[in-house]
């Protein structure tokens, strides 16, 4: 692009600035006007993205026609549809009448979607079909109807990582990014940030009639060091600050650093932010970590539960057969009170049983045989039913069974 072409379209427009990258923002957009093909531009919120697709509307052949700026981040989740692609009256409460919607009423026009990486899932597919041919469904109807709208998109979030996370549709993308432009950020713009400051200053002193504020050399240097995470929007929200709270019209390092926020983390985590590049990778990985080692402590708790409950049913069998088997008091000694079972550990605790004192007269093991036999010989042999009249588990039963060699 000439030079002459250049300033005319920064006098125009109010662009200050002759940073390089910004001057190749300008000039790509100027070569893409006349040519009807959709526009994603890039960059950090505040660095005048909203400057392009008017430059690219004004310089088309579509610069008679209507044009409309839309904040798509502005818009609720449950009406953006209904705002974007129309609807019929009495689809939803509150449709009192018909709408044509942006893509109705822009017929033939330019819509600029700005922060379009903040659209639902479900509006991205309607968007991509008007895209691809011109065809949308507004809310409500049945009916399929047909528009002529160029699109540029603009967002400041790291499309590439929120497709990766699934927020934002691969094949939307590759739509609207037929041509890309990339707005630098403030802080790449060296001695742009003066002649901004510089701007916004002569604003102030003739909107309000007061001194303009001047940097000295030392301020500038500070101004042109600092991060800029809010970009032109931060610049000129300091530099009306200065214009108002300033006593002195002079600004020197102490005066600015009042207002340009000294946090470095603080500036940082902006700037990350602003770029999009934060990722939940680490927090799912530490959430699927806890969960593991909860789902383990669980097992674990079930297991002892289930060994736990064995050992007190074989206590519990144990002691019945103690209990059912009648014993000739002539031959009773007084039985030793009854000691407390030791478990060696959880994995044998299956096979623990409980042992009553032998008395000193008898055989415990004749006695309980005995009651065994009867109690099988009563039921006709069924071990499940002598288990249960004795009130012991038919594992205790069959492990009788093998020890006193009635399991054949």
């Amino acid at each position: 692009m000439k030079t002459t072409e250049l300033q005319n379209i920064k006098q125009r427009y109010n662009i200050v600035g002759n940073c390089e990258a910004l001057n190749n923002a300008l000039d790509v957009a100027l070569k893409v006007s006349p040519i009807d093909l959709s526009v994603l531009i890039i960059g950090e919120s505040g660095v005048g993205k909203d400057i392009l697709p008017r430059i690219i509307h004004d310089n088309s052949p579509r610069r008679r026609e209507k044009y409309f700026a839309i904040n798509c981040g502005a818009i609720p989740e449950g009406t953006i549809d209904s705002e974007l692609f129309g609807h019929v009256k009495g689809s939803f409460t509150g449709a009192i009448n018909d709408s044509q919607g942006y893509f109705g009423v822009a017929n033939k026009g330019t819509l600029f979607l700005d922060e379009v990486g903040e659209l639902p899932m479900a509006t991205q597919a309607r968007l991509l079909r008007v895209l691809e041919n011109g065809e949308y469904i507004p809310v409500g109807d049945t009916n399929i109807r047909k528009t002529d709208v160029r699109i540029v998109a603009a967002t400041n979030v790291n499309i590439q990582k929120a497709i990766s996370e699934g927020r934002f549709r691969e094949d939307l993308y590759y739509r609207l990014n037929q041509v890309q432009i990339q707005m630098p950020a403030l802080r790449d713009r060296g001695e742009d940030i003066v002649l901004l400051f510089r701007l916004f200053a002569m604003q102030m002193a003739e909107k309000y009639r007061m001194d303009k504020v001047v940097l000295t050399e030392e301020a500038k240097q500070m101004l042109m060091r600092y991060k800029w995470p809010g970009n032109i929007r931060q610049l000129k929200s300091i530099t009306e600050q200065l214009s108002i709270l300033s006593a002195d019209r002079t600004i020197t390092p102490q005066i600015l650093s009042q207002f340009i926020p000294q946090d470095q983390e603080t500036t940082q985590l902006a700037t990350i932010h602003k770029e999009g590049d934060h990722s939940f990778e680490n927090e799912r990985e530490i959430l699927y970590k806890i969960l593991f080692e909860l789902r383990s402590n669980v097992n674990d708790m079930r297991r002892e539960m289930s060994t736990l409950k064995k050992q007190i049913d074989d206590v519990q069998g144990s002691a019945a057969v103690s209990a059912a088997a009648p014993l000739p008091t002539t031959q009773l000694a007084p039985i030793q009170p009854i000691q407390p079972i030791s478990h060696p550990s959880l994995e044998d605790a299956e096979a623990e049983e409980y042992v009553e004192p032998e008395p000193e007269n008898l055989n415990v093991n004749d006695w309980s045989r005995q009651a065994l036999e009867k109690a099988l010989q009563r039921n006709g042999g069924n071990r499940k039913k002598a288990a249960q009249e004795m009130g012991i588990s038919d594992r205790t039963l069959y492990r009788r069974l093998k020890q006193y060699g009635l399991d054949k």
